[in-house]
């Protein structure tokens, strides 16, 4: 199989007077995963589609292992794409399924066989060749899907919501299916569609964030999740909490009447915000911890003081919500034998370590705490 990626070079899509990707410069190396992330309406499935041959950009190109394919049709890109419908034949049998598409391509009937029944022993099928979709669960013709495309050996594979479909327990487990099947297909690059931050953070070896039609952001999940550069990005990949703050000397920031103490990492390395400037506080909900009460010894770390406004049980932790300074603040607890009840008076404290300051006040429509 021939070591393949993929390249937006300024990728736009504009449907009228709606602009649905904007200038898009994003590259996937051969036998990398990326995931796109972001809400609905991102622009994330319109750049998957785009390399697919489904949709024409507007603007700009598209390259698959250094090759050109905007002007190319589908069939002609060497990819696979699995969508989250499967869109599997309900009249065909799995291995017909599975062979659909080669025999599209010309393969000869023999061959198509043989190279069906390696896929579905690659993706644990081979024992259902025979059956019809109807006959199978929802992760069952999902795999079936995957095979088809990877039937075909696309030098590209391109998931959209693949996943959505399936309740949780199927989630993991596919998850884990596509982690091995990657393992396994080191050559093929993937491009990978989701809107759920735990799909992207267990599978991608980079994720891209959009919002409004734009890349956000890009990295690998560990320094989106730890170092996130913008608000969005932090909001958005993994859960944050996001506060206004007026920034102090660099080493301090207050939010409302409460001073906070930060640490020498909080801020970019010489883009921090100016003195008096205003910025967002990203906390992660896990960094928070009760103080006082008897509870655990206040270790002299920042303090919130609050008011409990709501208590979730976990299993492994408590998620209690916090009114502090206006603001709602989530902190992941570990499992409280007596857990404070909502209307009771808290401090959480956390580590100046723990928090990072980000340029910019919060915008409209932007989650606080």
């Amino acid at each position: 199989m021939t070591r393949s990626g993929i390249r937006f070079d300024r990728v736009g899509v504009v449907y009228g007077r709606t602009t649905v990707l904007d200038g898009l410069d994003l590259e996937v190396a051969p036998g990398e995963v990326v995931a796109l992330l972001g809400p609905s309406g991102s622009g994330k499935t319109t750049a998957l589609r785009a390399v697919a041959g489904f949709v024409a950009p507007t603007t700009g190109r598209v390259f698959i292992g250094g090759r050109d394919v905007t002007s190319l049709p589908p069939h002609r890109r060497g990819v696979g794409m699995v969508v989250q419908q499967y869109a599997l034949f309900p009249h065909l049998r799995v291995d017909q399924n599975v062979a659909f598409g080669l025999r599209a391509r010309r393969v000869g009937r023999a061959e198509a066989a043989a190279r069906a029944a390696e896929v579905l022993e690659t993706t644990g099928m081979a024992a259902y060749a025979r059956r019809y979709p109807r006959e199978l669960s929802g992760g069952q013709q999902q795999r079936v899907a995957i095979a088809r495309a990877l039937a075909v050996r696309p030098d590209v594979l391109l998931l959209d919501e693949p996943l959505s479909a399936l309740d949780a327990r199927l989630r993991t487990d596919m998850l884990a299916e596509l982690a091995r099947l990657h393992r396994e297909l080191p050559d093929v690059s993937v491009l990978y569609v989701t809107h759920d931050q735990i799909e992207a953070l267990t599978l991608a070896d980079r994720i891209a964030v959009l919002d409004q039609a734009r890349l956000q952001d890009c990295g690998t999940p560990q320094d989106l999740y730890r170092r996130p550069r913008t608000a969005f990005t932090a909001g958005f990949v993994g859960s944050a909490n996001l506060l206004p703050v007026t920034v102090g000397d660099g080493r301090t920031a207050r939010l409302g009447d409460v001073a906070l103490t930060l640490g020498p990492d909080a801020a970019p390395a010489g883009d921090g915000p100016a003195p008096g400037a205003q910025a967002t506080l990203c906390l992660r909900p896990h960094a928070l911890r009760l103080a006082g009460g008897g509870r655990e010894p206040d270790t002299g770390g920042n303090l919130l003081h609050g008011t409990v406004t709501g208590v979730q049980w976990r299993g492994h932790t408590h998620r209690l919500l916090v009114d502090t300074e206006g603001h709602t603040v989530r902190a992941d607890v570990g499992d409280l034998r007596q857990p404070p009840r909502p209307g009771d008076a808290v401090a959480l404290a956390f580590d100046p370590d723990d928090a990072l300051l980000l340029p910019g006040g919060l915008t409209e429509g932007q989650p606080v705490g």
